[in-house]
């Protein structure tokens, strides 16, 4: 069971690119969230690589604005604000950068982005395993997606955890599109065009 799922959600990695000048144009770039630093403190080499792609794609012309998605559960905790101060500390204009605030999990961010959001076609932008799933699972929505690589190295223990959590990931994306699983949250259209 986890060996298929893996390779349904590997056979997207065609879609997935690591330069700006190899990925296609689109108006907006979905950036999946993720905490700007870890349990411990130190900040997150993934955060930091994620807003570093989307600066990269913004900048090369193949993005017109930003998308950030993430966890806004707790009062003390806003993935999408990080991202969007991180993003504009950068230089991204604010208008060009929007929040989707119930972005709790993948499946939410990419279904939101079209349902809520308007958009069709996207680039997602995260580390290459999430693109990978992201892109499955958008994919098998019927939204045009592709995936762009945000660049970290984390110590190999890390990596190890991350392998064996990407495989679970990987199974419960598979049945969310087996079961037609919806996000936690919808609401009314907020369409960024």
């Amino acid at each position: 069971m986890i060996l298929v799922c893996n390779l349904l959600v590997a056979h997207n990695r065609k879609y997935v690119f690591e330069t700006p000048e190899a990925v296609p144009a689109m108006a907006t770039a979905l950036v999946l969230g993720t905490a700007p630093t870890t349990r411990g403190g130190s900040a997150n080499t993934y955060f930091a690589a994620r807003i570093a792609a989307a600066k990269r794609l913004f900048d090369s012309g193949k993005i017109e604005r930003i998308l950030v998605s993430g966890d806004n559960r707790r009062h003390d905790y806003n993935e999408p604000k990080a991202m969007k101060d991180a993003l504009v500390e950068l230089g991204i204009p604010e208008d060009k950068i929007h929040c989707d605030y119930a972005g709790l999990r993948t499946l939410d961010s990419v279904i939101r982005a079209q349902a809520v959001f308007g958009q069709n076609r996207f680039i997602v932008v995260s580390q290459a395993f999430h693109c990978e799933r992201a892109v499955f699972l958008a994919r098998s929505r019927g939204i045009e997606a592709v995936g762009f690589v945000a660049e970290e190295h984390p110590p190999l223990a890390y990596k190890i955890k991350i392998w064996l959590r990407e495989r679970l990931a990987r199974v419960a994306a598979v049945a969310d599109i087996l079961f037609m699983r919806s996000p936690k949250h919808l609401g009314e259209p907020v369409p960024i065009n």
